[in-house]
This record gives C-alpha cells, structure tokens and sequence, in this order.
C-alpha cells in the first residue's frame, strides 16, 4: 500500500497538463476563482478513474480514431487555456480575458486529458496490495488517490495564488502569466511528441 501511496504521490505530482493549468490560474485570477476549477478537475480525474476502473476508457482508446480525436481536443483545449492565462487581464479588447475558466472547464480537461488516463491505468493496473480482495484494493486506491491529489492541486493552487497576491506591477504579472502559458505550450509539445511516437 506505501508503495501504491509513493508512485500515486509522485505520478500526480509531476507537472502535467492539470497541475499547470492549476498554478497558472491561480497565478492569473487568485485562490478562490481558481478554487472553481479545481473543483472541476476533481471531478473530473474521478470520472476518468471509473472510466478506467470500469473498463470503458480501454475499450474507447483501442479505436485509433478516437484516441487521435481526443489527442486533437486535448491540445486544442491546452492551447486555448495557455490563452486564457496568458492574457488574463489583458487591457487589449480583442484579447481580453478577465473572467477564469470554472468547473466545467476543469471537468472538460480532465475528460480529454492524456496524462489523466495514463496515471490511472497505471496506478489501478499496476501497484496489487489486495488481490483476494479486489473490490476492497479499489477503493482503497480511490481513497488513496484523492487524499493525495487533493492537497498537491490545492498546494499547486495556492503556489500560483501566491503570486497573484504580491499585487506585482502590470509588466510582471503578465511576464508571470507568460511563463505560465509557456509551461502549458511545453505540455503541449511533449504530448504532440509523444502521441506521434506512438505506433
């Protein structure tokens, strides 16, 4: 089970597509706002564990097709939230971005989330501590899984809000949500290069 606990911590912890996301939104628009997506992808990553608990999200991703499609959307939709962060507050009227994507959007991401699939295939594939007891070991993981990933999304969180609340000068937190945005385009990029090594 602490080892099951260990590569949760650290498979979550790593910076993917949610994480960032998280920090740059709250880098951009604060805790509270950013609370609302949180949310979101909390839902969400718990969506896609029944999706792959129950089997579904196997059988979906062994059709090429849709594994394209939903690597399309994925980096479309990371695209558009690096936008979103990196003009948050933007006084340009054609770039202006001052309301923070919530709930839905958090549930969307994680909905088409490469690296959401691929942390819960390997951690509730892999990591047996129960193998008699099959049922009682996945909601073990679950439980285990969501106390984990609750407080890095929300440390994460408040990392960005923290920046948010040094009340910095224009220049800086645009620089702020710059790199923020850049870091997501990073994502993008390993997920393209991933996806297209695949066979």
């Amino acid at each position: 089970m602490l080892t099951f606990a260990a590569a949760a911590f650290f498979l979550i912890v790593t910076p993917g597509p949610g994480v960032l996301s998280t920090a740059g939104l709250g880098a951009a628009y604060g805790f509270r706002a950013g609370l609302r997506y949180v949310t979101g992808l909390f839902i969400g990553t718990n969506l896609v564990s029944l999706a792959v608990i129950s089997g579904v999200a196997a059988v979906v991703l062994s059709v090429p097709v849709i594994r394209t499609i939903l690597m399309v959307a994925s980096v479309a939709y990371l695209l558009y939230l690096a936008s979103r962060i990196a003009f948050a507050g933007s006084r340009l009227a054609f770039i202006e971005a001052k309301a923070p994507p919530a709930i839905l959007a958090g549930i969307a991401l994680q909905a088409i989330n490469p690296k959401a699939y691929a942390v819960n295939t390997t951690l509730f594939a892999g990591f047996p501590f129960a193998p008699d007891n099959l049922v009682f070991e996945t909601v073990a993981k679950l439980l285990i899984v969501n106390a984990i990933w609750i407080p890095i999304h929300l440390g994460w969180l408040w990392a960005g809000a923290s920046l948010h609340r040094l009340n910095l000068s224009e220049t800086h937190q645009r620089r702020i949500n710059y790199l923020m945005a850049a870091s997501m385009l990073l994502v993008v990029a390993l997920a393209l290069y991933s996806g297209l090594k695949r066979p």
